[in-house]
C-alpha cells in the first residue's frame, strides 16, 4: 500500500470541489465562502490544541487530519496551492528556524 500524502488529499479536495454540494462537504464548505472556512479551520485548531494538551493521542491524531483537511479547504477557497505553500516552506528550510525567524522580523 502506497504512503497517503497531503498531495493526495488536495487531489481529492480539488476533485469533490468540482461537485454538488449535495454529494460533497467540501462543496458545501467552499459554498459558504472562505471565511466560512476560515471559521471551521479555527473550530479544528482549538480541538487540536486540546487534544494535546490533554494528552489524548487518538484524538490528536483524528483532531489533526480535520485540521488539514480544513486547511487545504481553507488554501482552495482563497485560491492558494498546496504547492505555493510547500514552496514557501522549501525557502523557509534553507536556513535555520532562528536565522528565518528572525529575517521575518526584519522584513
Amino acid at each position: 500500500m502506497s504512503r497517503f500524502t497531503l498531495q493526495d488529499l488536495a487531489a481529492i479536495i480539488d476533485a469533490r470541489a468540482a461537485a454538488s454540494a449535495e454529494t460533497s462537504y467540501t462543496r458545501k464548505l467552499l459554498d459558504r465562502g472562505a471565511e466560512y472556512c476560515a471559521k471551521k479551520l479555527g473550530e479544528e485548531a482549538v480541538e487540536t490544541v486540546i487534544a494535546a494538551v490533554e494528552d489524548d493521542r487518538e484524538h490528536l491524531i483524528a483532531e489533526s487530519a480535520d485540521l488539514l483537511f480544513h486547511l487545504l479547504v481553507l488554501l482552495k477557497a482563497r485560491g492558494v496551492t498546496l504547492a505555493d505553500v510547500e514552496a514557501a516552506l522549501a525557502q523557509r528550510t534553507q536556513m535555520s528556524g532562528l536565522e528565518e525567524k528572525a529575517a521575518r522580523k526584519r522584513s
